[in-house]
């Protein structure tokens, strides 16, 4: 029997909704459309949510962390999403950069570093490189083992929070001719000697959240911050993705909430011919589809999260189906949103442009969406999906 009823939201996982609307309508909202105009890191949402253990709450409670579980995550990061996408980056990328630690990492890894992010200090992810996107396997970052050190070479590309982090899960290649078998993982140190940061690139959306290329020269590091064995970094990696994809999905399902409610609002007060636009069949079909995706999308990605929390043999299709569809909902209705409210919805005065342009990065990070179709038809072929 599921862990988590489908269609229903405990009292718990419903406070937890409630406690984080709450503090989003007070301290993430209002600096949302600011945050987008000055690029600028959401300081105020930042400070917010770890003062509220919202930062990472998927830490276990035996690290110091919230030790809340999958659903509750989703619901966290879905709230945030709601107000402001690069805010719901911190619990999201708190959760990817660390996951391989979980996952892999020694116990004296785990003590170290995830009592630290819950406290605080934030763990990022560097997977992809120049000519590693989709092709994840293809490494050209070296990890060289020196005595009692391991020594990094090489550049990560599209790392999200990078500069703002402490730590970072690095993948790295430690035998060139085992392809992904050739794959560690390491965690190293925003102050670690020979480590800095790209500019920050020039983005169209979630602008809140700093994305810049890392590189690492002759970066010198303790031979215990390897995560788990060698050689199973790629392992590791593409374990975190599978639990990732339910929380993109998440913040996907909440900005599609976000623009939905306000083209609601807009559609009951803005008048036309004499009547609310809310009253004209045309858009009031235009608002039903809206409103059944969404929560269609939020069906799937809470019954993903279920599995993510069980760690069922079908996690790998229902992280990629609810990332898959959710994002892609979230284009559709936010597009929509901007549609409701007409020329009023393409200023920046409206906030449903802003969520128009977040939306679109959950149809690329964490595995393009055409990447999802591909995992999801392998594990549909293999015959791992659920009997419901």
């Amino acid at each position: 029997m599921s862990d988590y009823p489908m269609y229903a939201l405990s009292e718990e996982h419903q406070a937890i909704r409630e406690a984080v609307r709450a503090i989003c309508d007070a301290k993430v909202a209002p600096f949302a459309a600011e945050v987008d105009e000055q690029a600028r890191y959401p300081r105020e949402a930042a400070e917010a949510l770890q003062a509220a253990d919202f930062h990472a709450p998927h830490v276990p409670e035996a690290y110091g962390g919230a030790g809340a579980d999958a659903l509750a995550t989703v619901l966290v990061i879905e709230e945030i999403a709601r107000a402001d996408v690069s805010a719901s980056l911190i619990p999201a990328v708190n959760k990817l950069g660390s996951l391989p630690v979980m996952i892999g990492g020694s116990e004296e890894l785990k003590q170290k570093y995830l009592g630290r992010l819950a406290a605080g200090e934030g763990f990022s992810y560097c997977l992809s490189e120049p000519d590693a996107g989709s092709d994840a396997a293809n490494q050209k970052t070296r990890a060289v083992r020196d005595g009692d050190a391991w020594v990094l070479n090489g550049t990560k590309r599209w790392i999200s929070n990078a500069g703002e982090s402490e730590f970072y899960t690095v993948l790295a290649t430690t035998d060139p001719d085992a392809r992904s078998k050739g794959i560690s993982a390491f965690v190293v140190e925003k102050g670690d000697a020979g480590v800095s940061f790209g500019a920050p690139e020039k983005k169209l959306g979630i602008k809140g959240s700093p994305t810049r290329e890392v590189y690492f020269d002759n970066v010198r590091i303790p031979a215990d911050r390897i995560i788990g064995e060698e050689g199973k970094g790629f392992e590791y990696a593409m374990k975190t993705l599978d639990h990732t994809r339910v929380t993109i999905a998440a913040q996907a399902v909440g900005v599609a909430q976000g623009a939905l409610d306000y083209a609601l609002g807009y559609a009951k007060e803005r008048q036309q011919f004499g009547k609310a636009i809310a009253d004209f069949q045309g858009l009031q079909f235009l608002l039903a589809d809206m409103g059944m995706k969404v929560e269609a999308a939020r069906q799937l990605t809470y019954a993903a999260a279920g599995r993510s929390e069980r760690g069922d043999a079908d996690l790998t299709f229902f992280g990629a189906a609810a990332k898959c569809f959710a994002s892609d909902v979230a284009m559709e209705v936010t597009t929509n949103a901007v549609q409701v409210l007409g020329g009023y919805g393409y200023t920046r005065d409206y906030p449903v442009e802003r969520m128009m342009r977040d939306a679109k990065i959950t149809q690329i990070y964490e595995g393009t969406n055409q990447v999802q179709r591909i995992v999801m038809a392998r594990q549909l072929l293999a015959g791992v999906q659920s009997e419901i």
